[in-house]
């Protein structure tokens, strides 16, 4: 038997058992698309953390608090370890290799514009958070260092909040009055947009107002969250860090044999961090895929040998007319892998798709790799392989002259 009429025999035998060939590459096509699917919304937002990462700038510093421990774990919130407004002026006034420093609080508030309300992150920092942080304005003005040092009323809109209260053009809101925590403000700016990093996370939808009227007005702390400085130069920055730590352990008068009560992280802990968690996310989707797959082998496993069983006879005749065991063989062989590969393709298109669609309907950031598309049609063609071995081998094995007596 010439390979092309053993192709064409295995074709003939799906084609005749339509219905039964289309469930049984369910399995595949379910894997496939859903593995596609994760992968492109991972992949989509791995690139937008990325890119927003390094936009900040690489020069920038966080400084944030640390974790204290107690007996029998971490210490309760109020005696955790703080950063507060004095640290930020202890850097501000004593380091001489930070070009600027940007310390801010933030709290989760209630905005109301009119009759309409929403829910945003109010955030308090100080008038140089557009040249830290790398923010530009879409319409308005930022608010000044002198509208700080006031307490003054003044709010910066993320784009994301206009979205939320209905409006489509920035200029629609700036001088008007808002609502924070019953306290009037007066919008002066709009944020161009960011881009959401994650589908868990949005860094257009913030309010900054002056960070004196947030600590005496709004959230009545002096605790910050986080302090942003800049340091001179990527060159600077291990001995900008070493600055940091020298002044903030002094002004938390921490003995020598104490550890920092303060986290310093520059760019590149963000993006090992990034990378870490990467590796961790695609490993659980390496995860998924084989569960998926190895399911939707043992399905087409078992199918193929129900169709061994109901064609024995059919195999009895062809091994009586001259089919040897590796045309046999061949046959239910290529009748399995046919299965997994339109399987997978039918699951890159469904998943393709449907990642596409999460996109536009949540405006998630997706990107479908032509390596992961590659690599899960590799799949399917090899779970063909490995569960079509063993339903080939045993019609390759069947005994002709028991074959033609089966009924």
């Amino acid at each position: 038997m010439l390979w092309g009429e053993v192709v064409r025999v295995a074709l003939g035998a799906l084609r005749a058992n339509t219905l039964r060939s289309v469930l049984t590459m369910l399995g595949i096509v379910i894997g496939v698309g859903a593995v596609i699917a994760m992968d492109g919304i991972g992949r989509g937002a791995q690139v937008a953390i990325k890119d927003r990462i390094t936009a900040l700038g690489t020069t920038l510093l966080t400084v944030t608090p640390g974790q204290l421990r107690g007996v029998g774990g971490v210490a309760a919130e109020a005696d955790r370890a703080r950063l507060t407004m004095d640290d930020a002026a202890a850097l501000d006034e004593q380091a001489a290799l930070l070009a600027a420093v940007q310390p801010e609080m933030s709290r989760p508030l209630q905005l109301q514009f009119q009759a309409r309300n929403t829910s945003t992150q109010v955030v308090g920092t100080t008038a140089n958070f557009l040249d830290v942080r790398k923010y530009e304005l879409a319409a308005g003005r930022m608010f000044t260092a002198q509208e700080d040092a006031a307490k003054q009323r003044v709010a910066v809109l993320g784009p994301a909040v206009l979205d939320n209260l209905g409006l489509d053009a920035p200029e629609a809101i700036v001088g008007e009055a808002i609502r924070i925590r019953g306290l009037q403000f007066t919008v002066i700016g709009v944020l161009r947009s960011k881009g959401q990093a994650s589908p868990f996370q949005n860094p257009d939808d913030q309010v900054l107002i002056p960070l004196g009227t947030a600590r005496f007005r709004v959230l009545g702390t002096d605790r910050v969250r986080s302090i942003s400085v800049l340091a001179r130069s990527e060159a600077e920055i291990p001995e900008a860090m070493a600055e940091i730590e020298k002044i903030l352990r002094r002004a938390h008068r921490l003995p020598r044999e104490r550890e920092d009560d303060f986290t310093i992280r520059n760019q590149a802990d963000f993006l090992t961090t990034f990378a870490e968690t990467s590796k961790v996310f695609g490993s659980l989707l390496a995860g998924i895929a084989a569960v998926s797959l190895l399911v939707g082998g043992i399905g087409i496993m078992n199918i193929m040998l129900v169709s061994v069983t109901e064609r024995t006879r059919e195999i009895g005749v062809r091994k009586a007319l001259g089919a040897t065991r590796r045309n046999i063989l061949l046959q239910f062989l290529i009748e399995a892998v046919v299965l997994c590969l339109l399987g997978g393709a039918v699951g890159i298109a469904v998943g393709s798709g449907g990642a596409l669609l999460l996109s536009r309907l949540f405006q998630w950031n997706t990107a479908i790799s032509s390596q992961s598309v590659l690599l899960a049609f590799a799949f399917s063609a090899g779970v063909g392989v490995l569960f079509g071995v063993w339903p080939a081998r045993r019609a390759a094995r069947l005994d002709p002259i028991t074959a033609l007596r089966y009924e």
